[in-house]
């Protein structure tokens, strides 16, 4: 009889609006699926049914629906649910997951732009999903001028709540994920996001090389 499965690997991607995450991340997990790994391709927030239905409360709505704080708590609430019925199964079947969007987003965009800060946002994680981290973070980047055009364009065929708020709140983002890729070299890695879709794929694959042996 073989032994039990070797643990799969959790792969996030994160960055802010508009560099091009969910297409990468649909790009990787078919990447990796050509190498021959069981691949489960996943979101935040969503990912799993109870999450899903937290997403709408979250996406759906005026700016100010939400306070920092209750974004956090729901933010916090949806992870739980999707580690537990989504992330953690698969891992442990062997899987490897690629999800778009994970803590470090919640980091930057409740605990940086929102002002709460991480170690408030790093305590629910810890309650709700038991600190699971990403054995690698993409984190996606542009030059501002960059990433301002193309939330110009997004805006116009219509942002979500989130993603519709003043550039001030975005430059604070893309500061707070600097912070964390700063913090944390090991597990983030940053990766340009300018190029053809083909070129950020090659990036994206040289920068989890050594995961994948």
């Amino acid at each position: 009889m073989g032994g039990p499965a070797a643990r799969g690997r959790f792969i996030t991607l994160e960055g802010g609006e508009g560099v091009g995450k969910s297409t990468q991340a649909r790009a990787l997990a078919e990447a990796l699926r050509a190498r021959g790994h069981d691949v489960i391709e996943t979101r935040e927030p969503g990912g799993s049914p109870g999450a899903e239905a937290i997403r709408k409360l979250l996406l759906e709505g005026a700016d100010d629906r939400w306070s920092a704080r209750s974004e956090a708590l729901l933010f916090a609430a949806a992870r739980a649910d999707h580690v537990e019925r989504t992330i953690r199964p698969a891992l442990e079947r062997g899987a490897w997951v690629v999800c778009d969007r994970f803590l470090d987003s919640s980091l930057a965009y409740q605990g940086g732009a929102g002002g709460i800060g991480p170690n408030a946002i790093r305590r629910l994680h810890a309650i709700g999903s038991d600190g699971l981290l990403p054995d690698r973070t993409l984190l996606l980047t542009l030059p501002e001028v960059e990433t301002m055009e193309r939330l110009a364009r997004r805006d116009a065929a219509g942002a979500d709540r989130i993603g519709g708020k003043d550039a001030a709140f975005h430059r604070a983002v893309a500061d707070a994920f600097a912070r964390i890729a700063e913090a944390e070299p090991q597990r983030v890695r940053r990766v340009d996001a300018l190029g053809t879709p083909g070129e950020v794929t090659r990036r994206l694959l040289a920068a989890i090389a050594d995961l994948d042996r």
